[in-house]
């Protein structure tokens, strides 16, 4: 049997480093923004990813702005590789150089990367947990001695009316043998700090989601796709489309000359796809959480880099939307400034100023045909 280390810490009765560590505060905080703000479990998963998002997001302002000189580094960087060309050695140690020089840590944004797969399961873990009602596919074949054990002891009960699928007690003993071997069958106020312990097991359905069971595969906005066995979920659609908008705005502009171009640009592409086969395979309230952090994250970039290189999408570009080379928009002409129209100036007028100079952006004028003078006969 696994040993229990900590066993009361904060009032929670069972904890076992070092998953418990990670898992149970955020289970604790699902379950604290169901009971005590809003009773409503689709209102406590956006508050819940809210505040999550808002506690790391030091960690992605710094993942953002880094990928952010990483875009402005990049010719510099290609003309390294041009100068270079063949030779791997001198093109690293040129490229290192030019990090130091900008100031700029390559590997700066791979903590939030990594930081989103064990929030992605500890939240994965706590939609299971939390509806208290288990399938028994779960259980692997070398724990079917400690499931039977549970069974006979009355600690899980069989759903009444659907196949294969237990229910968790809501008390009950927490330090058990065959709780080690299946923690999912763990008594929910046993993994609970006293405040929150429940008198009754949480209701994943929504009503203003059309009925919505968020512990389930999303089966409300869904199309079942025939001969495949996969339905094609309206929410995991939306998902996918937000993370398209945010790994665009952020991917590097398509460069020829580039080998790792071609692989970005497909990355774009295949992470919002494997969203969409993700609805059909994990709890709805999972896809919720992906919804509303991905639109978190977009907001926080739009912030930090305006819309990025999001624009052109599929050579349209709207006129609220600059050029990302620029940073410029469209804007009605007006006239030069005095100092601008000075004779014998040496500076470049305003309408001629190189891209990425400061100042306001005013649009060439338009060349204007002269016309002949001749004699009025």
């Amino acid at each position: 049997m696994t040993p229990v280390l900590g066993a009361g810490f904060l009032g929670i009765e069972h904890f076992t480093p070092p998953w418990d560590v990670f898992f149970l505060p955020l289970f604790n905080l699902l379950i604290a923004s169901y009971r005590i703000i809003f009773s409503d479990f689709a209102l406590a998963i956006i508050v819940f990813t809210i505040v999550i998002r808002t506690l790391l997001a030091p960690l992605f302002v710094r993942q953002i702005q880094s990928q952010k000189e990483m875009q402005r580094m990049a010719p510099l960087i290609r003309e390294v590789n041009r100068k270079h060309k063949g030779n791997r050695t001198k093109i690293a140690e040129e490229t290192q150089a030019l990090y130091r020089e900008h100031g700029v840590n390559p590997a700066a944004g791979c903590l939030p990367v990594l930081l989103q797969l064990p929030l992605l399961f500890a939240l994965y873990q706590a939609l299971i947990r939390a509806s208290s009602s288990i399938q028994g596919f779960m259980v692997g074949a070398d724990q079917r001695a400690a499931f039977d054990a549970l069974q006979a002891e009355g600690l899980i009960t069989a759903v009444a009316g659907k196949a294969n699928e237990y229910q968790v007690a809501i008390s009950g003993p927490c330090n058990l043998g065959e709780f080690s071997q299946l923690p999912q069958f763990l008594p929910l106020n046993c993994q609970l700090i006293d405040p929150l312990k429940l008198h009754q097991p949480i209701d994943t359905t929504v009503a203003w989601l059309g009925n919505l069971d968020l512990a389930r595969i999303d089966n409300v906005f869904s199309v079942p796709i025939p001969g495949i066995g996969f339905a094609l979920s309206a929410l995991a659609v939306l998902a996918a489309l937000l993370q398209f908008v945010q790994v665009r705005m952020t991917a590097p502009p398509p460069n020829a000359d580039d080998p790792t171009s071609s692989t970005t640009n497909t990355m774009t592409y295949l992470f919002p796809l494997l969203t969409i086969w993700w609805g059909g395979l994990f709890p709805s309230g999972l896809i919720l959480y992906w919804i509303v952090y991905t639109a978190y994250l977009v907001v926080q970039q739009y912030r930090i880099m305006g819309w990025g290189n999001l624009f052109p999408l599929f050579g349209w570009r709207p006129r609220f939307a600059p050029a990302p080379d620029t940073g410029l928009v469209s804007r009605p002409a007006r006239r030069d400034s005095p100092e601008d129209e000075k004779p014998g100036s040496n500076a470049a007028p305003s309408n001629q100023r190189p891209a990425g100079t400061p100042g306001p952006y005013r649009p060439a004028a338009r060349p204007t045909k002269k016309r002949r003078r001749g004699r009025k006969r």
